[in-house]
């Protein structure tokens, strides 16, 4: 492999997914259900099956982190709209545009609006955030940052926030951090048919 060749890790399609990766996978069970209905069905790579299947060639690793993944994305105490903000910040904030697509497209499904989704790239200062949005967007910024969440700001949160609800945001914020780490260092691609992001939107992610 020469100095500038990027390394990858192919992803096993869902076509030869084993029962050992198919119980392995099932710790996301919406994912897993997604990806592999399509692919019976239509016979194309569903969106995510790149990230399931870089995963299914460690299948340990797989079980327990997708266990950890599905508790922080579907079943924690935040609601689908405060969990897709911190994902898209976060997401944004890592220069990871698989990650962010994805959630841009779950982040509608959760009730996000155009111009939510396209102030996440801005962060906690983007104008005409309401309620405790803003204070979301600092989260995602200050664990990225500093690897805490500031004392201002974890006061703020705690008028209007339990405290498992804030550790959420921190193990959700953790989550896809190491989510971001694994597609940037493996260069796991979009899938065939998944949307882009346009060149203006790519600069600025990458520019920042």
């Amino acid at each position: 492999m020469s100095k500038t060749q990027k390394y990858s890790l192919a992803p096993i399609p869902p076509a030869d997914w084993n029962d050992n990766i198919v119980n392995a996978l099932s710790s996301f069970p919406g994912g897993l259900k997604y990806v592999s209905s399509h692919w019976q069905e239509t016979g194309e790579i569903a969106r995510g099956a790149y990230v399931l299947g870089t995963l299914a060639h460690h299948t340990d690793l797989a079980k327990a982190f997708l266990t950890f993944n599905n508790h922080v994305a579907t079943n924690s105490t935040l609601s689908a709209r405060e969990r897709e903000l911190l994902i898209l910040r976060i997401g944004w904030l890592r220069k990871c545009e698989y990650e962010y697509i994805q959630h841009v497209i779950l982040g509608k499904r959760a009730g996000l609006l155009d111009d939510e989704i396209a102030r996440t790239q801005i962060g906690p200062d983007a104008d005409d955030w309401t309620g405790q949005d803003a204070t979301l967007m600092r989260v995602a910024d200050e664990l990225n940052a500093d690897a805490r969440i500031g004392d201002s700001n974890m006061a703020e949160l705690s008028k209007h926030y339990s405290a498992q609800q804030i550790m959420d945001m921190i193990f959700l914020i953790g989550c896809y951090e190491s989510v971001a780490m694994a597609i940037k260092s493996f260069n796991i691609p979009l899938e065939p048919g998944s949307p882009t992001l346009d060149d203006e939107t790519r600069r600025k992610m990458f520019s920042q």
